[in-house]
């Protein structure tokens, strides 16, 4: 009996279709798969389908394509999170497939999250259960362009396709590797996210050195970055507003009331925010 290799494209013939059902069984070899399709098919008919094994250990085929297979990698969805196993991505078939946590970031704050895309390639483990693998940054070496008839400061956008303590590496949206150093980002960006900077840098190599923080001039002062490194510091939340106690303003962020709901007013202003209920919690 030939085996058939889960992740993989096959050459199938139609046996019939099941009673009540939209289902067909095709066969290659002495091997059957049930076949989920909305098209319809005569026996006989020969027709190319993707292979993948259900929760019950059964084999199913799809004519609908997906977007990556055993041996290729292409972009694809993070459709949920769960930390104690990692990340689940869809290609569009009737399984989910798991990224194992040891495949993602060590720190979970950068983990992906849902509607976020990873560059993955498939594979099947031992009991012919599909995994998927992102691709290391190796990998895109010869997808990269090199950058040239591109300005200072001019507005760029990538996915996240590496993150470490250094900073983040991106693909960009013109094939351009950009490099993000920690010090050009409020925040570390998540493994899959898009995200737009600015450039700052082009080096020789034709990659590009990108910033996320707005342009000095454009800048929040002193005050507002302490209070916006204090919430986050914090978890996103804190127990001070416009109204809060001097003294407790004082001895926490050594600073007026005034300079504190001055520098309020302009974090509110640019959207990163918001007040209620006797808390002020990042947007």
């Amino acid at each position: 009996m030939e085996k058939l290799n889960v992740g993989t494209i096959y050459a199938m013939h139609v046996l019939g279709q099941l009673e009540n059902d939209d289902k067909y069984v095709v066969q290659k070899g002495r091997t059957e798969a049930l076949l989920q399709t909305e098209k319809s098919y005569n026996p006989g008919d020969l027709v190319d389908v993707f292979v993948y094994k259900n929760e019950q250990k059964k084999f199913m085929a799809t004519d609908q394509i997906p977007p990556v297979i055993v041996g290729t990698y292409g972009w694809v969805d993070v459709v949920d999170v769960i930390p104690h196993l990692g990340a689940f991505i869809s290609i569009g078939v009737g399984e989910d497939i798991l990224v194992f946590k040891e495949d993602l970031p060590a720190l979970k704050s950068v983990w992906p999250e849902r509607e976020d895309k990873l560059f993955v390639t498939l594979k099947a483990d031992s009991k012919d259960r599909l995994l998927a693998i992102p691709a290391k940054e190796s990998y895109f070496q010869d997808m990269f362009q090199f950058a040239n008839d591109v300005d200072l400061n001019e507005q760029v956008t990538g996915r996240v396709i590496r993150v470490d303590r250094e900073g983040a590496v991106i693909y960009t949206d013109d094939g351009y590797r950009g490099f993000i150093h920690n010090t050009e980002r409020e925040k570390e960006p998540r493994l899959g996210q898009d995200v737009t900077g600015r450039i700052i840098e082009v080096k020789e190599d034709g990659s590009l050195n990108i910033s996320l923080l707005p342009m000095k001039h454009e800048r929040l002062d002193d005050d507002a970055e302490k209070i916006l490194a204090y919430l986050i510091e914090v978890g996103g939340e804190m127990d001070f507003w416009d109204k809060s106690d001097a003294e407790a303003i004082k001895r926490t962020f050594h600073m007026s009331k005034s300079a504190f709901k001055r520098a309020l007013g302009r974090l509110m202003k640019h959207g990163k925010i918001t007040q209620q209920d006797g808390k002020t919690k990042l947007n």
